[in-house]
């Protein structure tokens, strides 16, 4: 693996700064997939029995934050926002930060709205990092040019690209450094640390100031910054922060933090031996799951990385920070798009936009959103938006499945318990203007005959 590895890098032809950040790349991969392959021969698992729900000092609950918060302390912020994804599973080919998501704007364009408006507001200066991939490096950097003369500084770093590995022979798929990028992968919030780190984007936040970093996944619109937290950080001094939320029947892969040998940490479900899987999707056992909003002490992050450096999990896990710890937060906080089911929610008349941040219409009667179902013809964002006219109307829904071939006219009402079916060679189109309340419709359904 190691010749394989040096061979990749010896195929590079570009310049000697390009071969040294793959060289580096490489090591830190061969690290991690030798030390992988160790554990794995050494069954070195973590021992169930000795698995315990985090204390009750572990987990703190939103509504323990404190209400007295420093504005300036945003001075001390930056906010990071993984951006290497694809939205393949949406049919994208692009950057999926650039997806219009409501009223006309991208991922992207909320994020900068909120944080603009942080910084005008309470006159502070809270960078926006990206932390793109070789998929959405160059995608990126054209998109922002828009924000050009914005209230925010943006900076953008790209992850490192690792070699995806053969399952039989072990050994790397692509043949030289140039080879097409399928053969790679962009390990997304695992190399958070060393990217920060070898980017230069560590020492560079530090030099300004920065004392903490907000992460959050790009496709998650509820990832807002809450300044609660921020001060809870400060307050008690903790250098590592994982927003954790309630789990559901949605959420049963999520990871969750366990308390292990006294030390909170995260348990991902690739750690679970095979036995117990069953066990750790049940609610009742772990209740809650990460979403993926972090929040990091930057001097704390250095330190870690200039002691422990390559001994961290390649999962970004907490227990090497002092009083690292969760919060859990309300569901508000954790709205990822992760398909066109999620989309439509999104851009219904459920929810309101105020300075790029998501709000609840005032008109929704019930603390939950509806649960939405659209099936296979509704996959791809081409097919979502030519069977959708118009986003119906859903303020008053609590469950949408939809089926088959199906197409929505303009000006759709649903309410209640809503189920559409339109078998295989059969086609339903709803009309413009229709109300569909706690319906069931099945078959194959002309305009003119609804």
């Amino acid at each position: 693996m190691r010749n394989e590895l040096n061979r990749l890098v010896n195929t590079v032809s570009d310049p000697a700064t390009k071969k040294a950040r793959i060289d580096t790349e490489m090591q830190s991969f061969f690290y991690l997939f030798t030390r992988y392959l160790a554990e794995k021969a050494q069954s070195k698992e973590l021992v169930w029995d000795r698995i315990k729900s985090p204390a009750a000092d572990q987990i703190v609950p939103y509504d323990n934050l404190p209400t007295a918060i420093d504005p300036q302390s945003l001075n001390k912020l930056a906010v990071l926002k993984v951006n290497g994804g694809l939205g393949t599973s949406m049919g994208m080919t692009g950057a999926k930060s650039a997806l219009e998501v409501k009223d006309d704007m991208t991922f992207l364009d909320l994020t900068v709205r909120q944080i603009e408006h942080l910084n005008t507001t309470h006159r502070v200066d809270v960078p926006l990092i990206l932390m793109t991939s070789f998929n959405t490096h160059e995608d990126t950097l054209r998109i922002i040019k828009k924000y050009a003369n914005q209230q925010l500084r943006i900076t953008t770093f790209n992850q490192s690209r690792y070699p995806r590995i053969d399952k039989e022979t072990l050994l790397p798929a692509p043949k030289n450094a140039n080879d097409e990028k399928t053969k790679w992968y962009p390990p997304g919030h695992g190399d958070l640390y060393n990217a920060l780190l070898h980017s230069g984007v560590l020492d560079q936040l530090l030099a300004e100031g920065k004392e903490y970093l907000f992460v959050s996944n790009s496709d998650n619109l509820g990832a807002v910054v809450d300044q609660s937290i921020l001060q809870h950080m400060i307050d008690t001094n903790a250098e590592f922060i994982m927003e954790v939320t309630d789990k559901t029947k949605a959420d049963v892969k999520g990871g969750t933090l366990i308390d292990y040998e006294g030390n909170v940490q995260l348990l991902e479900i690739a750690q679970v031996p095979s036995e117990h899987v069953e066990e750790f999707k049940s609610v009742r056992k772990f209740k809650i799951f990460n979403t993926n909003n972090l929040w990091i002490n930057l001097k704390a992050l250095k330190r870690v990385m200039e002691n422990d450096g390559m001994e961290l999990e390649i999962i970004v896990n907490p227990k090497h920070f002092r009083n690292a710890h969760g919060i859990n937060v309300p569901r508000t906080r954790f709205l990822p798009v992760k398909s066109c089911s999620d989309l439509l929610l999104i851009k219904s008349d459920i929810y309101s936009l105020e300075h790029g941040q998501l709000v609840i219409s005032e008109n929704r009667m019930f603390g939950t959103t509806p649960v939405i179902k659209l099936g296979d013809h509704f996959k791809k964002i081409a097919q979502f938006q030519k069977r959708f006219k118009k986003i119906p109307k859903i303020i008053e829904l609590d469950h949408l499945t939809v089926t088959g071939d199906v197409y929505f006219g303009r000006n759709v009402t649903l309410r209640g318990t809503v189920i559409v079916v339109a078998n295989e060679g059969q086609r339903i189109d709803i009309p413009d203007g229709c109300v569909l309340e706690n319906r069931l419709l099945s078959g194959n359904l002309t305009m003119t005959e609804l």
